[in-house]
């Protein structure tokens, strides 16, 4: 089963221009990370994301594991679990392995293809974390979401 990060390359962020939910969620993040086995894009994409709610913020050790480095996908069925919540964990898993790891935990393919659409982007960003959601994507995807240049400034560059 794939529930670790795919890669342990760290990558530096300029995090001043990160945008949190409240102060409890930049204190989780700062928080976290500094505990986590890397300060990679995986690790944190998977802290931000889980810091964004009270709920994941409150069980995060039965969502991961910091000393192995495990997601703990049984969490995603545990009586605490709000609509909010469940689309940050996953969204988080996502970006921490690269796939949709929870499938795992179903035998029947019906109910893995079921498990597999909740992954959708429809289904995780139809709520009110949305803004939050894409700074994770961000902090997984840095190379992808920098600015780009203009044609203009491209131009000003060669000299023309």
């Amino acid at each position: 089963m794939n529930n670790t990060a795919v890669s342990a390359q760290v990558q530096g962020t300029d995090n001043t221009h990160m945008v949190f939910k409240d102060e409890e969620h930049e204190k989780f993040y700062c928080e976290k990370l500094a505990q986590a086995r890397y300060q990679d894009c995986y690790h944190k994409a998977l802290i931000y994301v889980l810091g964004i709610s009270e709920d994941t913020r409150n069980h995060f050790s039965q969502i991961y594991d910091m000393k192995s480095g495990y997601i703990k996908t049984e969490c995603l069925h545990q009586g605490w679990q709000t609509s909010g919540s469940v689309r940050a964990v996953r969204l988080a898993f996502n970006l921490y392995t690269g796939g949709t790891p929870s499938v795992e935990d179903y035998r029947r393919k019906d109910e893995q293809i079921s498990e597999c659409m909740e992954y959708s982007v429809s289904d995780i960003f139809c709520c009110g974390y949305a803004l939050y959601f894409w700074e994770g994507i961000k902090l997984r995807y840095p190379e992808y979401c920098c600015r780009q240049k203009t044609m203009d400034e491209i131009l000003a560059e060669m000299g023309g």
